[in-house]
């Protein structure tokens, strides 16, 4: 059963105006560390960063939430399977927020891709709820 989608699309070129602009101060405030290493070891710096923005906004949607609810940046962060699969974990509010919405007796699965064309980043989220095997 799907719970939630969240679809969104960033500006590769705004997020570098923001990070020429404020540098550091706005890379800590919105990326997780795991985040903030990953995009400064790729080649396409900016875009990796813009991708992880995308994706974050899409999650905070498909959550029914958006960011105004109380839901940090880094309360969402994506991470990658060594396959290289794009995945989302949540963290704090975003949690909480997440164990409401996901039905008794089910686990919930948060499905994340991303690409980007330059100038676009875009990011998909997808949250399903998948009946436990124990109960």
């Amino acid at each position: 059963m799907i719970l939630g989608i969240g679809t969104d699309l960033a500006n590769i070129e705004r997020i570098q105006g923001t990070i020429d602009r404020f540098g550091a101060r706005f890379k800590n405030r919105v990326f997780t560390e795991v985040e903030q290493i990953k995009a400064e070891a790729r080649k396409d710096v900016v875009g990796t960063y813009a991708k992880r923005w995308a994706a974050k906004e899409a999650c905070s949607k498909a959550l029914g939430t958006g960011l105004a609810m109380g839901i940090s940046w880094k309360d969402m962060g994506v991470t990658n399977l060594s396959s290289g699969q794009p995945i989302m974990a949540v963290t704090g509010w975003a949690a909480e927020r997440l164990t409401e919405m996901t039905p008794e007796g089910h686990r919930a699965i948060i499905h994340c891709t991303l690409t980007d064309d330059h100038p676009w980043a875009q990011a998909f989220v997808v949250i399903e709820a998948l009946p436990r095997a124990d109960d």
